[in-house]
């Protein structure tokens, strides 16, 4: 009766959980009177355990309590209750949200270790490969002390290497190797170019960054078109230069579209001396619309970079640089024209899926982030993960400043100057974050003409190589860092600087011959003549850059060495880093006495989100911090949507051009607009999930298919059943209309004849029987007897040619048809929308097309299979 009045506390509640954290300690106390050898053994009984028959649940409280001690024992790192609460939520195969620096690295120690007793593998997946490196290096080295195997996945790694590490008790792996090895996999020819093994559990690191930010951008492998028309995209760009916007053609912000005006049209043909832009066998317009779409709205230094002669794309979420990626349908080679690069071919997709479909294979999958209770719809609806908030360790310090909004955009540059300016005299570090490339160099170059020193962290190559020393440089007293999106996820900004990386750097400048760009990161050595002697102790006197940077990683690290000059390079190191901790508390604590971090936002991105993981850099594990955003209404997003009711609500406070306006009033305005920009990115991802789930029913139907065909020894059934159902659809056809004449029934044998490459050996009165099954059995012992001729033939120029000629048929026709299926449906999908104003519902139409069109294909890869394999050429050699 009081739970009906009162409810119940839900799993979605971090309390609930707090109960089980109290057993565990329980265990933990117990575990501390164990030798290291005898806490080593705890795996090896609970595998014995889960063998004789109990549930992973049965002993979850006293293997988090090993894993917990392990990680004391290992890291000198023991995970909080908190922590300890989201390992719980992991392991339900929920989303854990933490704050940044609650440690969620450490947390997920637990659920890895306890569901890696399965044996059936755990992938860590995170966003970058840095990251997968550095958590392997970390976390694995207390899974490895109990006994589990661990991989990390490089996608440069050799094809053995990357298997053993998919073969590993836990992988950490970034989202996007994962995703194209499935692909990839799912493209082999052998069983021995497979690497994955079938998924288990999965637990995203920044889940919604995976989840939410990518779920529109489809993994894609593609292969070379067949043509290659660099002419035609020449020509285009050539023309768009010379159209003019809102006369020649119309654009669309929101949706990047453009619409010909009657005179654009006119004008195109002129140019291109065409009679129809859209004629079907040779069309222009694909080629124009791109060369206007990389005119209006893709621009260098935002949506992409140029470096070593080719186009680079930025992820707008993360602002990382995605080699490899490229826009589809000739837009990149748009791109590639406009910046004067070589253009390369034109791609044909081979294989293809979304996020959404792909983590939906996982049978169980979890997530950490910092940031994704306001996305706990989609992530229910679409995956079916619910979101549990994690309390902090230490109570939230944070200041968050209200925005500042101003007309202009160089009056919003000022004050943000002059913002830097102010904190900086204080001694506080300041992090400034841009929304991309160009803005944070817009910035960098406003700060150098006032001679104010700073860092840059942006996507050009030249910075992501100081990545490391410019974040660990972001906590020093005094410093300014101006980041995009990159400092936005993944890292943590230490109040002090980062010892390891400056001692790092200190010992770097002893050995190698060049010293540092920025001495800031590297302390004055008080110590040379100790620092002396350890460098004559060596045998090696001068090291390569990428020889030292590796040594360096491997000193800072624990494991066991016997190098005689790793051995000498690891004492030098831990002398520094005695000196350099105390150094660096000294900051810290002087850091936390100013107020801490600083953080200032200078526009709104399309997401609260990623504007509360800039945010999140500050007020670290009970740190003092503070965040600001200055804004103005030449913004994009503002731009894009609702510009003139802003700027008519400005107007009516008769506010001055460089003054900042504060009022409710246009704070809820901003909040309206940032929420109807995520609720049309919403509805657009919405809308990609239910077009990609029809697709992805025809994936995975082709996908079985391929897998079984390469795990038979044999192939003869799958021919059989193929010949079979053919034949046997023709069968079908001709007793439908009941007419037994000569003339179709010779049609009807001829029809098989030409499947089969054979005559038919059959008297053609077997047809006037009324008993269809009977036809049938007959033709189906007349093809068994010219299968198993063909495959004597066969065997006798090579033993086992006929097996390896089925193999590389089937292969070949379920790929080239699959390819032209996804061509077919990609552009079915570009033209179905019209049909709504047909009062039809578009998806309902591509989902009836698209499996009329996938019903087609594999009627096709039958024929087409059947007739190659019964047609191979007598004169076959080895």
């Amino acid at each position: 009766m009081f739970q009906s009045i009162f409810g119940m506390l839900s799993a979605n509640d971090a309390s609930y959980y707090f109960h089980r954290v109290s057993k565990i300690n329980i265990f933990e106390e117990k575990l501390k009177t164990l030798s290291d050898a005898e806490l080593q053994t705890k795996t090896t009984d609970f595998l014995q355990r889960l063998s004789a028959g109990e549930t992973l649940n049965s002993i979850l409280d006293e293997a988090f309590a090993v894993a917990r001690e392990a990680s004391f024992r290992v890291l000198k790192l023991r995970q909080f209750d908190t922590q300890i609460v989201g390992g719980l939520v992991l392991h339900e195969g929920k989303i854990a949200e933490m704050a940044t620096g609650e440690g969620k690295t450490l947390a997920s120690i637990l659920p890895t270790y306890t569901n890696a007793l399965y044996g059936k593998g755990v992938h860590v997946i995170t966003v970058n490969s840095y990251l997968a490196s550095r958590d392997a290096r970390c976390a694995g080295r207390v899974h490895e002390f109990l006994g589990l195997s661990v991989g990390v996945v490089d996608r440069n790694m050799p094809h053995h290497e990357k298997r053993e590490a998919y073969l590993k008790d836990i992988t950490y792996i970034t989202n996007a190797d994962l995703g194209f090895d499935y692909l990839k996999d799912n493209l082999a020819t052998s069983l021995l170019s497979i690497v994955q093994r079938p998924f288990h559990f999965g637990i995203l690191d920044e889940a919604d960054s995976i989840l939410i930010d990518e779920a529109k951008t489809p993994l894609i492998i593609a292969g070379n078109a067949a043509k290659q028309n660099t002419t035609k995209y020449i020509k285009a760009d050539l023309l768009a230069k010379t159209l003019t916007r809102g006369f020649h053609y119309q654009t669309d912000d929101r949706t990047n579209g453009i619409i010909f005006t009657e005179e654009g049209s006119l004008e195109a043909e002129k140019f291109l001396k065409e009679e129809n832009l859209y004629k079907a066998s040779d069309p222009w317009a694909p080629y124009v619309f791109n060369a206007l779409k990389a005119k209006e709205f893709f621009f260098k230094n935002v949506h992409y970079i140029v470096t070593q002669k080719e186009v680079v794309i930025i992820d707008q979420f993360t602002g990382r640089a995605m080699g490899g990626r490229r826009w589809s349908d000739g837009l990149h080679q748009a791109l590639e024209v406009k910046e004067n690069v070589p253009v390369r071919s034109e791609s044909n997709t081979l294989a293809s899926i979304t996020y959404q479909n792909f983590f939906l294979m996982y049978p169980k999958l979890s997530g950490m982030s910092g940031t994704a209770k306001s996305e706990e719809t989609e992530l229910s609806d679409i995956y079916g993960l619910d979101v549990v908030c994690i309390p902090t360790h230490k109570k939230m310090l944070r200041k968050d400043y209200t925005n500042l909004i101003y007309q202009t955009e160089g009056a919003k540059w000022e004050a943000v100057i002059s913002e830097c300016l102010r904190i900086h005299s204080y001694g506080r570090p300041v992090l400034v974050g841009t929304t991309n490339i160009k803005k944070s160099e817009l910035l960098s170059s406003l700060l150098k003409d006032r001679g104010i020193k700073h860092n840059l962290l942006n996507a050009k190559p030249e910075n992501v190589e100081r990545e490391a020393e410019i974040v660990s440089q972001a906590g020093e007293i005094a410093s300014i860092t101006i980041a995009t999106n990159m400092a936005g996820r993944g890292t943590d900004i230490l109040l002090g600087g980062n010892a390891s990386h400056i001692t790092k750097c200190t010992l770097k400048n002893v050995l190698h011959s060049t010293r540092s760009n920025n001495e800031q990161s590297c302390y004055k050595l008080n110590n040379s003549n100790r620092l002396s002697k350890f460098k004559r102790n060596l045998k090696q006197t001068t090291y390569k850059e990428n020889e030292l940077n590796a040594y360096l990683s491997i000193i800072s690290e624990p494991d066991e060495v016997t190098d005689h000059d790793l051995l000498i390079l690891r004492a030098a190191y831990f002398f520094l880093l005695e000196k350099t901790q105390k150094k660096v508390l000294k900051k810290r604590e002087k850091i936390i006495s100013l107020g801490g971090l600083h953080v200032i936002g200078t526009e709104l991105h399309i997401s609260k989100r990623i504007d509360n993981q800039l945010r999140g850099r500050a007020g670290r594990q009970g740190d003092p911090g503070s965040s600001r955003f200055f804004l103005s209404l030449e913004d994009e997003i503002f731009r894009m949507f609702g510009n003139d009711l802003l700027k008519h609500l400005l107007n009516s406070l008769y506010a001055e051009p460089t003054a900042p306006i504060e009022t409710k009033i246009l704070s809820n305005q901003l909040h309206s607009i940032q929420k109807k920009i995520e609720d049309y990115h919403y509805y657009s991802r919405i809308k990609t999930f239910e077009y990609d789930e029809i697709l992805n029913d025809q994936r995975k139907t082709i996908y079985f298919e391929r897998r079984k065909i390469l795990e038979s020894i044999f192939l003869k059934k799958w021919i059989m059943h193929y010949a079979e159902q053919l034949i046997s659809n023709y069968i079908n056809e001709f007793y439908k209309k009941r007419d037994f004449s000569l003339e179709r029934r010779t049609a009807l044998a001829n029809q098989i004849k030409n499947l089969l490459k054979a005559d038919l050996c059959i008297e053609q009165s077997t047809f006037l029987k009324e008993n269809k099954k009977s036809v049938g059995a007959a033709i189906s012992k007349y093809i068994r007897t010219i299968y198993n001729l063909r495959k004597k033939y066969m065997d006798l120029i090579d033993d086992g040619l006929m097996n390896k000629i089925e193999c590389f048929f089937l292969m070949k026709e379920i790929d080239d048809n699959w390819k032209d299926h996804l061509q077919n449906t990609s552009l079915l999908r570009e033209n179905v929308g019209w049909r709504s104003y047909g009062q039809k519902d578009p998806l309902i139409e591509y989902k009836n097309e698209s499996h009329t069109l996938f019903l087609s294909m594999a009627n096709k890869i039958k024929r087409r299979i059947v007739y190659l394999v019964f047609g191979s050429k007598s004169n076959i050699t080895k």
